[in-house]
């Protein structure tokens, strides 16, 4: 089955916008286009419930009633229960406030495995541990091919293995990990398996309960949504680690792990991508279906089948580019490349390469992305050129492919 792309597109107000409508959109992976299901509950928040929610008068509970909405989307997104979600400012500064809620469970010599293939997020906030007396283990890439290998893991795992800590998907390389194995050798030597799921939640469905992970992280404004840090743990181990709320909500969900307090309008939004998944759901299949993780299991379904294609047309207009070099696979297949694309060309500053680009009305960008120490070790001396990174999503047109694909012709 393929994507009803129309329909699709007529679900954004910025496609009806001419100034950027004109765009054709390839930094998703910095964010994404967000859907008028979102953008009409965000806008309804802001005229009618922007007051403190919870309270006993009518604006307020209908605030209370909006945000509960919210946690319920992710919590059915994920297949999981509200009350293990916390619902943070940003997935970096729910990886803060977990390395600190985690820190009194470490004594020293406790080790911390980390990548150098991961986003800054999932690294450096594990990597300030080692003040403390932590040490960390470092589950290095191939410089080659920018991949991790399982064998490589299973060396660095020992009796003193608290944490493994790893994306899903590379922000860069692109690929998608087998995180039930990963999870499995970090189980097996009484560790923690901790996914960053950044770069994996807009092209792929996670059910946290049959992932092998004890805690999933991921941003919402990368998956049609407001700019919200979703953070969920098993029960088990939120209960193990040491609150970073205010002394008040020690004890209550969503809170307790969120020092700052939660951003209402932004959390009662997020409730319009369950709106909009729903939408895709009607508009493709005939059946009704019961459980909105089911629903939208089919519906990212479709979207990898359609980016999947794509990804494969640029990857092979990359390829025919003398002096190319693609940061992972060079071809994509569903469930192991995500259509996440670095690259850089030889004797060409990546910066230029973005600007011609550019200059056709293509938006790209360049640079290391957050992902420094990946870069470093792939072998690219200047990372703040960096590399070129092409992303889409299922919003993406086979006629915007086309124009990217002459352009990459071109170079």
């Amino acid at each position: 089955m393929n994507l009803y792309l129309d329909f699709i597109l007529s679900q954004y107000p910025v496609f009806a916008n001419p100034d950027t409508a004109r765009w054709a959109m390839f930094e998703n992976a910095g964010g994404s286009y967000v859907p008028r299901q979102v953008v009409d509950r965000l806008h309804d928040f802001f005229r009618f419930t922007k007051v403190q929610p919870y309270g006993p008068f009518e604006s307020s509970i209908k605030a209370g009633e909006a945000m509960e909405a919210g946690y319920r989307a992710m919590a059915g997104l994920l297949g999981c229960h509200p009350d293990e979600l916390t619902l943070g400012p940003s997935t970096t500064m729910n990886f803060y406030v977990l390395a600190q809620a985690m820190r009194p469970l470490l004594k020293p010599g406790d080790e911390i495995i980390v990548t150098n293939q991961d986003h800054e997020a999932n690294i450096g906030c594990w990597r300030r541990l080692a003040e403390f007396g932590a040490m960390i283990k470092e589950w290095q890439i191939d410089p080659q091919t920018g991949e991790l290998a399982i064998e490589d893991l299973k060396s660095l795992v020992g009796k003193r293995t608290r944490l493994v800590c790893f994306t899903l998907c590379s922000n860069i390389v692109g690929t998608m990990h087998d995180f039930k194995a990963i999870g499995d050798i970090a189980h097996e030597a009484g560790a923690l398996a901790i996914g960053d799921g950044v770069s994996f939640a807009p092209h792929r469905l996670l059910d946290v309960g049959t992932s092998g992970l004890d805690l999933y992280l991921f941003s919402t404004y990368k998956t049609f949504g407001t700019h919200i840090g979703v953070m969920w743990g098993k029960p088990s181990v939120l209960d193990t680690l040491e609150p970073q709320g205010h002394c008040f909500n020690r004890d209550l969900p969503h809170y307790k792990f969120n020092p700052a307090g939660p951003l209402h309008a932004e959390i009662g939004a997020l409730a319009g991508i369950e709106e909009y998944i729903d939408a895709l759901y009607d508009h493709h299949f005939n059946e009704p279906l019961s459980g909105f993780h089911a629903r939208a299991a089919n519906v990212f379904a479709l979207f990898a089948e359609h980016e999947t294609v794509q990804a494969n047309r640029i990857l092979a207009a990359i390829r025919a580019i003398p002096g190319a070099r693609i940061m992972g696979q060079d071809r994509a297949e569903t469930g192991s490349r995500a259509a996440t694309i670095a690259f850089t060309i030889e004797g060409m500053r990546c910066r230029d390469v973005v600007k011609r680009l550019v200059a056709k009305e293509i938006a790209v960008r360049n640079g290391h992305f957050y992902a420094l120490r990946c870069l470093e070790a792939l072998g690219i001396k200047d990372t703040d050129d960096g590399i070129i990174r092409i992303s889409l999503v299922h919003y993406n047109s086979s006629q915007e492919v086309n124009r990217l694909v002459e352009g990459l012709a071109s170079l």
